[in-house]
C-alpha cells in the first residue's frame, strides 16, 4: 500500500509520464492503465519502480525535447539511448562511457547519444564528477591562468586524486567516477575516444600561429535525468556543437580563453578604440575559423543561423502535433548576431517540464572528505 508522501509523488509523476509516453508510442489507454497499476504495485512493495527499456528510451528523448536551453531540439527523435543500468562498478562504467564516446564521435560524423547508469535510489548509483567528459584543464600560475579557467576547481580535484597534467593550454582532464559513497576513481581518456580539431582560418594562414584547438564533441556529464519520478544522476549525453559555443564563448569570453585581443592584434585591427568594432570583427574571424576547421576535418558542426532556422522548424512541428514549445529565450538566442535570427523576436514560456535534464551541484563541492 502506498502511504508516504514520497511514494505518492513518484506514482503521480509516473502516471503522468506513462500517460504521455504511451500515447506518443501508439499504445492504447488500456495498456497505459495496466502499466500504471504495475508501477503502483511495485512502488507499494519497494518504494520505487523500474523503467522498461522502451520507457527509458522514449523518456530520454522527451527530456531532450523539453530542454528549455537547447536550440538543437529538432533532432530529439534521433537520440541513441544506451542502457547501462546493470553497471556494477566504476571500471565497468568507464568502459561504457568510452564506448559511448567512440560511438558518438564516429570519426567526426557525430551521432547524438546518451548512456544511462543505475538510478539514484539504487545501491549502484553513480556520479560523474566531470562537467563534460572531454574538457581542458586550467592552472593558476604566477603568470596568470593557463588553460580553461572554468576548470580550475576540477583540475585541483584531479590533482588531489593523483593526476598530473603537462601544464599546457589544452591538457585533457581525466574521467572521475564515484559509485555510491565510495571514494571517486580516476580514469585516463583513451586516445581513440577523443577527437580534437586544430583551428585554422580559410584566408589567413597566420591564424595557425595561435595554435588553437577544440574537442569535437560536447559530452555533458554532470546533469541529472529525471523520468516519471525516477532520477538518474549519471546520464552523460551529447549532440554536436553550434559554432558560436566555441568561437563566441569558450575561446572568446574574458573569463575563459579570452582570444579576441590576440586575434585582433594578429589581424592588424585597431584595438585603441571601441568604435573600430575590433571585438566584433575579431569575433567574426574566430567563428569563421571554427566553422572552417571543423568542416575541413570532417567534423559535424552547425552555424548559429542554421541552428536558429532548425529550432523554428522544431517549434512548427511541435505545434502541428499539439505540443507547446517551452524555452529560455536568453539561452536560445545565439551569442553572436542574435538579432539576425528568427528567434530574436520570439518569446517562450520557461516552465520546466518532465522528463527533464536538471543541473546538479558538483560532488566535490558537497563533500570534500571524499578526496581523503
Amino acid at each position: 500500500m502506498i502511504t508516504t508522501t514520497e511514494e505518492i509523488n513518484i506514482i503521480d509523476a509516473a502516471a503522468a509520464f506513462i500517460g504521455e509516453a504511451y500515447f506518443e508510442l501508439g499504445k492504447n489507454e488500456e495498456e497505459a492503465k495496466q502499466r500504471i497499476e504495475e508501477i503502483s504495485n511495485e512502488i507499494a512493495r519497494t518504494g520505487s519502480y523500474t523503467h522498461t527499456y522502451e520507457e527509458l528510451k522514449h523518456g530520454a528523448k522527451m527530456a531532450w525535447r523539453n530542454n528549455n536551453r537547447c536550440i538543437g531540439r529538432l533532432f530529439w527523435q534521433t537520440l541513441e539511448v544506451f542502457d547501462a543500468r546493470d553497471t556494477m562498478d566504476e571500471a565497468q562504467a568507464g568502459d561504457r562511457i568510452f564506448q559511448h564516446m567512440q560511438y558518438a564521435t564516429n570519426n567526426g560524423r557525430i551521432r547524438p547519444a546518451i548512456t544511462i547508469f543505475p538510478a539514484s535510489h539504487t545501491k549502484h548509483k553513480l556520479r560523474i564528477w566531470n562537467h563534460q567528459l572531454v574538457r581542458y584543464a586550467g592552472y593558476q600560475t604566477e603568470e596568470g591562468i593557463v588553460g580553461d579557467s572554468s576548470s580550475l576547481a576540477f583540475t585541483k580535484v584531479c590533482e588531489e586524486l593523483g593526476w598530473r597534467g603537462n601544464g599546457t593550454r589544452f591538457d585533457l582532464l581525466p574521467l572521475v567516477i564515484q559509485m555510491g559513497e565510495a571514494p571517486p576513481k580516476l580514469f585516463h581518456l583513451p586516445k581513440e575516444a577523443v577527437l580534437e580539431v586544430p583551428l585554422s582560418h580559410p584566408d589567413e594562414v597566420v591564424f595557425e600561429q595561435l595554435e588553437l584547438r577544440w574537442y569535437a564533441v560536447p559530452f555533458i556529464s554532470d546533469m541529472e535525468l529525471e523520468i516519471g519520478g525516477i532520477s538518474y544522476a549519471a546520464a552523460p549525453f551529447n549532440g554536436w556543437y553550434m559554432g558560436t559555443e566555441i568561437g563566441a564563448r569558450n575561446l572568446s569570453d574574458t573569463s575563459r580563453y579570452n582570444q579576441l585581443p590576440i586575434v585582433a592584434k594578429l589581424f592588424g585591427m585597431n584595438t585603441s578604440t571601441n568604435t573600430s568594432l575590433w571585438k566584433d570583427r575579431a569575433l567574426t574571424e574566430l567563428n569563421v575559423a571554427v566553422l572552417h576547421s571543423f568542416k575541413k576535418h570532417g567534423v559535424s558542426i552547425v552555424d548559429h543561423h542554421t541552428a536558429a532556422e532548425q529550432f523554428l522548424r522544431f517549434e512548427k512541428q511541435e505545434i502541428e502535433v499539439g505540443r507547446e514549445v517551452t524555452g529560455r529565450w536568453s539561452w536560445l538566442i545565439p551569442p553572436m548576431s542574435p538579432a539576425t535570427t528568427g528567434i530574436w523576436e520570439r518569446s517562450f514560456d520557461d516552465t520546466e517540464r518532465s522528463p527533464a535534464y536538471r543541473h546538479q551541484l558538483p560532488p566535490y563541492s558537497l563533500n570534500n572528505s571524499l578526496l581523503k
